[in-house]
């Protein structure tokens, strides 16, 4: 590595800092080395219905493919983990609780991008992703020694631990690498004892379709009955396998002020009430539109089943009529279920 490159690298990892990401490494490009083990994931079905990621096979198999002549892959982290002070959002997943991270993320890449263009000069070319591009992000971060991947298949740092989004800058610079972490997770088990739906068929290996954040996210109808029970008190997304990680003890905080919430979520009842206008106005620039309003309520619709709370039974009455009949066979659930709590309860 000359000067020039140890100068740019200096110059790139400061910018990176100055945005506001709390960690960065500058690792090589080229195909993950857990490609083959993506394939395998992809072919044993446990992508469950997300079909874009097959779609996007090859891409995410070689980042020359975003970026023709790619050289180094510019890793950075933003932590998102704070305290809930009002409780209100303890069903939502940590990540979803403030402003969509996309729309934090992708501005700062897209500077950090221009930020190597011009300190670089020539024909460099650069190009920013955070997960909503063909790219195995995390694989890549990994190798560049952001941190490694974690049993749970979350990527974990020593001093960050794992509440932290991921986003990427593809570069043609020649950059300085740093090296990967070795992994520490040891012989600890606790994400894989602790998950909810045993989701994970074994170390570093997650099975979509029984996991609750794909369940309660990206799935879209009824839930499977056999999981639903299991949801607890999640209504948006899991962070069980983060929760039980020793390397979360002492994560930092957050620092980013735009990941904070800005209102108190809403009682589930009142979700209920919510028609598309006013869900669309309630949480709009949030990560959780992904739900979409069917997935969101038919979720609270179950958490107030499984809280068999007498005094949800108004609410859920009344999403026995809601346009989504989703959320209608949800809510019909989560009254058989307080209803049966009541007869046991006068037997």
């Amino acid at each position: 590595m000359t000067l020039v490159g140890l100068a740019l690298t200096g110059a790139v990892k400061a910018r990176a800092r100055e945005l506001g990401f709390d960690h960065v490494a500058i690792g090589p490009a080229g195909p993950p080395e857990h490609g083959p083990a993506f394939e395998r994931w992809l072919e044993a079905g446990h992508a469950a219905t997300m079909d874009y990621l097959a779609r996007g096979r090859e891409d995410r198999l070689d980042p020359e493919r975003l970026l023709p002549g790619c050289r180094s892959v510019v890793a950075v982290a933003l932590v998102y983990a704070r305290d809930d002070p009002d409780g209100s959002w303890q069903g939502v997943a940590r990540y979803a609780r403030g402003r969509d991270y996309h729309d934090v993320m992708r501005p700062r890449l897209v500077e950090l991008a221009e930020s190597i263009r011009q300190a670089a000069g020539g024909d460099v070319r650069c190009r920013a992703a955070v997960d909503t591009s063909a790219l195995l992000e995390r694989d890549l971060a990994a190798r560049a020694g952001l941190g490694w991947i974690g049993k749970n298949t979350n990527l974990l740092d020593p001093s960050i631990g794992s509440y932290f989004f991921i986003g990427v800058v593809l570069t043609t610079a020649a950059l300085e690498w740093d090296g990967p972490l070795p992994d520490r997770c040891g012989t600890c088990t606790a994400c894989l004892d602790a998950c909810p739906t045993q989701a994970f068929t074994g170390p570093y290996v997650l099975d979509a379709r029984r996991c609750l954040a794909y369940l309660t996210i990206e799935h879209r109808g009824d839930i499977p009955a056999e999981y639903r029970e299991a949801i607890g008190e999640w209504v948006f997304g899991c962070d069980v396998c983060q929760e039980v990680c020793p390397w979360n003890r002492k994560a930092a905080p957050a620092r980013e002020p735009e990941l904070t919430p800005t209102a108190p979520f809403p009682p589930l009842t009142a979700l209920l009430d919510l028609d598309p206008d006013r869900f669309r106005a309630r949480f709009r620039g949030t990560a959780l539109t992904r739900a979409k309003r069917a997935g969101l309520l038919r979720n609270a619709a179950i958490v107030l089943g499984n809280r068999r709370d007498r005094n949800a039974v108004p609410a859920l009455r009344r999403a026995l009529g809601d346009e989504d009949a989703g959320v209608a066979r949800a809510a019909a659930w989560a009254l058989e279920r307080i209803e049966r709590q009541d007869e046991a309860g006068s037997g």
